[in-house]
């Protein structure tokens, strides 16, 4: 018992650190571009169950480095979301600066498989605060995957019924 509850509990400076870790995975008819730019568009949040706006300038591209504002639909207090690492088509990870107390990671990933595209959501919180903020969170973060695709399919289906198809 004691083994497996310290893969979660690091002791730092006479508190306690706990670390929660979830990996979402979702397939995909849509293509690795069509999911990366609906992605990386950060101005365009309508999909994201979390967030409700942003501070960003339509057609902003990500890069590392990046510091912009969001506002939750919950709240209309901001949240700061640092741009971490931005490989072209295949990782966009982001650090969210909402509270002290706990560190929030947030990595999406597409990959191209036989069965289609694959989008990997993984969450990962630290701090003191985490297990608290997971409780609320958890039922919101379940869905952002799965909103992220039927938005983009949903999008690339109103493309195929235009007028433009043959």
């Amino acid at each position: 018992m004691q083994a497996w509850l310290s893969k979660f509990i690091h002791r730092k400076r006479r508190r306690f650190c706990v670390s929660l870790v979830r990996t979402y995975r979702e397939i995909s008819s849509a293509s690795v571009d069509e999911l990366w730019q609906k992605l990386v568009d950060l101005a365009d949040v309508s999909w994201h169950p979390f967030l409700k706006s942003t501070n960003v300038p339509y057609g902003l591209v990500p890069k590392p480095g990046l510091i912009y504002q969001a506002v939750t639909r919950w709240s209309p207090i901001p949240i700061r979301i640092f741009v971490e690492r931005v490989n072209h088509k295949e990782l966009l990870s982001v650090r969210i600066l909402a509270i002290p107390g706990v560190e929030e990671r947030v990595t999406y990933k597409i990959e191209s498989t036989v069965c289609g595209t694959c989008l990997s959501y993984s969450v990962t919180l630290r701090g003191w605060l985490s297990p608290l903020i997971w409780s609320l969170s958890r039922p919101y973060t379940d869905r952002v995957a799965k909103a992220l695709i039927d938005a983009v399919e949903g999008k690339s289906k109103s493309l195929k019924n235009s007028c433009l198809d043959f």
